[in-house]
């Protein structure tokens, strides 16, 4: 029954979504997952990526409580401006990955969050990390992955994933290219977005993330993280994320420079 449901569905609604302009941020995209898919590939995704401890070396969280309470407190922060419509239906795990030479941060499907050492090395203040936080839980929390297996997927695959029948071949893949995945420009625009206005409510500086886009593309001789390579262009993205909080009259000025500090001497 599902299966004729879903044809019946795709048939209808898959050659609409390649007509949406996915420009404008709060417009929703035809996703074929449902929330229950992307909670079950999420956990698949984080298996993936934590069995194999070369490519992803992570600190053990007892070891290195220290670190991690301060992201978990940033991602409280978030979580708690009730703006995060699967605040309480995803985990919102986070792992550092140890790697001082890799200037990024990732959230696979349902919120299992990776941040990399180097990219909290690199940044100046609290305000810059959770906006990027906040850009990379909006991926999550508006289901850009599915969204994107959506389109890029044949139904056959699409079927098998959501049936249950096993795919690794396929999770690997998705795993892999996590660092890789090119979100399409109104993607990027959304998260953009919803990073502002997870923190408008907050004592943070709202555009967070604009400082981050600013300091890291200015900063000579830094490997920039995969997600500043796509479009739109960062100059772009910087003049959007201020605006929207000039718009939304936010009106946090913290960054917590000193706090940031010791973030980052817990780190090994």
């Amino acid at each position: 029954m599902r299966r004729q449901a879903i044809w019946i569905v795709a048939a209808i609604l898959l050659t609409t979504c390649k007509k949406r302009d996915n420009n404008t941020p709060d417009q929703p995209w035809f996703n074929l997952f449902t929330v229950e898919d992307d909670l079950q590939l999420g956990q698949q995704v984080m298996q993936e990526i934590e069995s194999n401890p070369q490519k992803y070396p992570i600190l053990d969280s007892a070891q290195y409580a220290a670190a991690y309470a301060h992201l978990y407190r940033m991602r409280n922060t978030i979580l708690a401006t009730g703006k995060l419509q699967y605040a309480d239906k995803f985990p919102w795990r986070i792992r550092i990955i140890r790697d001082d030479t890799t200037l990024n941060a990732f959230c696979a499907p349902a919120g299992y969050i990776y941040v990399y050492t180097g990219l909290i090395k690199y940044l100046r203040n609290e305000a810059e990390l959770i906006g990027v936080l906040g850009h990379e839980m909006a991926h999550a929390d508006r289901r850009h992955t599915t969204q994107l297996l959506t389109q890029a997927y044949g139904l056959q695959t699409l079927i098998s994933l959501i049936s249950g029948r096993d795919n690794p071949g396929l999770i690997a893949q998705i795993a892999a290219n996590l660092l890789l995945l090119s979100f399409s420009r109104g993607h990027e625009r959304d998260a953009d977005a919803h990073s502002v206005i997870y923190l408008c409510p907050t004592e943070y500086k709202a555009d967070g993330a604009a400082y981050f886009f600013e300091y890291i593309t200015q900063a000579g001789g830094a490997r920039p993280p995969a997600f500043l390579s796509t479009h739109p262009d960062p100059g772009e993205r910087i003049q959007n994320i201020r605006q929207r909080a000039q718009d939304m009259g936010c009106t946090g000025t913290q960054t917590y420079d000193a706090r940031y500090e010791q973030l980052k001497a817990s780190l090994p």
